[in-house]
């Protein structure tokens, strides 16, 4: 479904976005009405209010919420499936606990973030985070403190690498699209986004984590029992009474490690060819490259992790009718999860579809500024205007091709601005951002206080980065 010719001009379009915002907030904070009802009363109310066709308005609340769950759904589904056979199993204790020896109980935040950059690579942010979910509630319940301290150096880690870094698309269409090598933009990205995490998102997770406290929310993955998951416990049960975890009979290291690493392995031949191919290096269509594609696609990747774990980790210790039970039983706590981001999708494409991004990139690509600060600019509003980080990095590389053909920039500095636009859609994740959605839902917290942390916490990468960005340009 395309965007609508806006029915008034930018300044009415910006004050019926920043209401619907605030309409939005109120209803969940204030009134406590359920954010899934909210998110689907606000964003027909604000296609309305628009200009949007009223016969058109089921369609333009389907376009987003459909786009939004095809790609979320199956990631999170496979994704709590993994993370229940890790948890049930042991192996979730058996990660953690490595990681907890090579780096020390106190640089524990740390080594979760280390293993997220090394793991966000290849992998998107949403199916990145939901595998490292059972490792983070892990080592978050073994030390105790705010949940916030364990979780978010690993999300602002698969965040900035998701951003910044080949052969995520986001970054790779703004490349392509401003003239930028896709090699060198990988090379510069990735000590880009490693020090934009550690500043932006590292030591300001560690300063959140203190200051606001998030309680270990009730695992997704299944029962509790007393404030602990049952399959991490002592002795405890799995979804059942009968599934029980026996430490004794956990997996070893390297065979979590390989469960683990084959997602993100299947997923690289995906975004690697993709990578390729963009390049020149890759004739499109190869045969044996699509079919490496197929292998990649995070879906189909994440279902072959699931066979995998059932088969090495689920049939160490359990029939195979106990394993079905198992991953039937982790299922049905995510339904809410889905439906809210889903919900969140539909809210940020009602804005993409009503033109208010459109029109105002459009009032803002002729300021007369530098190109490395409009570019940071446009990127921003377009993120705060629809909420999608890749919509607001293509359409801003897009704005800006034909002025950045015309100012003879050096291969460093079109890095730079590559780099500049992934900042500004990094900043600022709110409410009509379904990633905003994800991490609310799956760490347990309420939407003020995820405006709070999370929100704050991507600001701040970005803007760390764009910090970074501003050097080099200025030494390019």
């Amino acid at each position: 479904m395309e965007a609508i010719d806006p029915a008034y001009g930018t300044a009415t379009l910006l004050v019926i976005a920043a209401a619907a915002v605030a309409v939005l907030l109120f209803l969940i904070i204030k009134v406590k009405l359920h954010a899934f009802l909210a998110l689907v009363l606000v964003s027909a109310l604000t296609a309305l209010a628009a200009g949007i066709p009223v016969a058109d308005v089921p369609s333009a609340l389907s376009y987003g919420f459909a786009n939004t769950l095809g790609s979320v759904a199956l990631l999170v589904g496979f994704g709590v499936m993994i993370g229940r056979l890790l948890e049930v199993t042991g192996g979730a204790q058996v990660l953690a606990d490595t990681l907890i020896g090579r780096f020390g109980e106190k640089r524990a935040p740390l080594a979760l973030g280390v293993a997220a950059l090394l793991f966000g690579f290849p992998i998107f942010f949403d199916a990145g985070l939901v595998v490292f979910l059972p490792i983070i509630m892990t080592v978050a319940r073994r030390f105790g403190g705010s949940m916030l301290l364990y979780a978010f150096p690993a999300a602002g880690a698969f965040a900035a690498m998701h951003a910044l870094v080949p052969p995520h698309p986001g970054p790779v269409a703004a490349a392509e699209a401003l003239g930028a090598n896709i090699g060198l933009t990988l090379i510069i990205g990735v000590p880009v986004a490693v020090v934009a995490w550690y500043v932006g998102a590292f030591l300001v997770s560690q300063v959140i984590g203190r200051r606001v406290y998030v309680d270990i929310p009730v695992s997704i993955f299944g029962e509790m029992n007393g404030g602990r998951d049952d399959a991490a416990s002592d002795g405890g049960t799995g979804a059942q009474g009968n599934l029980r975890t026996e430490t004794r009979s956990a997996p070893s290291f390297l065979t979590v490690l390989g469960v683990l690493m084959l997602p993100f392995v299947l997923i690289s031949f995906n975004t690697v060819i993709n990578t390729l191919m963009t390049a020149g290096v890759i004739e499109k269509g190869a045969t044996w490259a699509e079919y490496l594609k197929m292998l990649g696609n995070t879906s189909i990747a994440l279902l072959i992790t699931v066979i995998v774990a059932t088969l090495v980790l689920g049939l160490r210790n359990h029939s195979m009718a106990d394993v079905t039970e198992i991953l039937d039983k982790a299922l049905g706590p995510i339904c809410a999860i889905i439906l809210i981001t889903g919900a969140g999708g539909m809210f940020g494409g009602v804005l993409r579809l009503s033109g208010i991004g459109d029109a105002l990139s459009g009032s803002l690509s002729n300021l007369g500024m530098s190109l490395i600060l409009q570019a940071f600019l446009i990127s921003t509003l377009l993120r705060v205007a629809q909420g999608s980080a890749t919509v607001a990095l293509t359409t801003t590389a897009g704005l800006l091709s034909a002025a950045v053909a015309a100012a003879g920039l050096s291969s460093v500095q079109l890095v730079a601005l590559v780099m500049a636009i992934a900042a500004g859609a990094t900043v600022l994740s709110h409410v009509n951002d379904s990633g905003f959605w994800l991490v609310s839902r799956f760490f347990g917290m309420d939407v003020k206080t995820t405006l709070k942390t999370w929100t704050v916490l991507e600001t701040t990468l970005g803007l760390s980065a764009f910090a970074l960005s501003l050097a080099l340009w200025a030494v390019g």
